[in-house]
């Protein structure tokens, strides 16, 4: 009976962790993703304020920083990200943590000087207390033809 018991939640164990990535949850990940960069473009510090983890990390081409230097760069205008044209996206869910992979070319003004470039950015979301919350954000500049 022990055996059979044990059997059984074996099972279910598997059966649950198989439905884990389901095309809904990468659906509600890839729409998730696409307000984020709607409200980094509209400034919306309250929106993303609510999606950042508190223990977050953002790396850029200029350096890497946490929630609230993010937060006061794209209130304060020191990096608008206008626009991102998102050309590929990817994700892939383990457990309660999704991976989305954007190849994107993002229009962005940085010190007052508009600037487009070709990224791929890695978003790393965290399932917790019912919501995803944004643990990563790291842009990897990719090379193109004649660089």
């Amino acid at each position: 009976m022990k055996t059979l018991i044990t059997g059984l939640i074996l099972i279910l164990l598997s059966v649950h962790g198989s439905s884990a990535q389901t095309p809904d949850r990468e659906r509600e990940i890839i729409d998730l993703s696409k307000a984020k960069w709607q409200w980094m473009s509209d400034k919306n510090v309250e929106k993303l304020e609510a999606l950042f983890h508190e223990k977050s990390a953002f790396v850029h081409m200029g350096g890497s920083w946490g929630k609230e230097p993010e937060i006061n760069i794209i209130k304060s205008g020191g990096i608008w990200y206008k626009k991102a044209d998102i050309h590929e996206v990817s994700v892939n869910i383990i457990g309660s943590t999704a991976i989305l992979l954007n190849n994107i070319t993002l229009i962005a003004e940085v010190g007052g000087n508009e600037v487009t470039n070709p990224f791929m950015v890695t978003e790393v979301y965290i399932y917790e207390d019912g919501d995803w919350k944004l643990g990563s954000l790291s842009f990897t500049k990719l090379l193109t033809r004649g660089e």
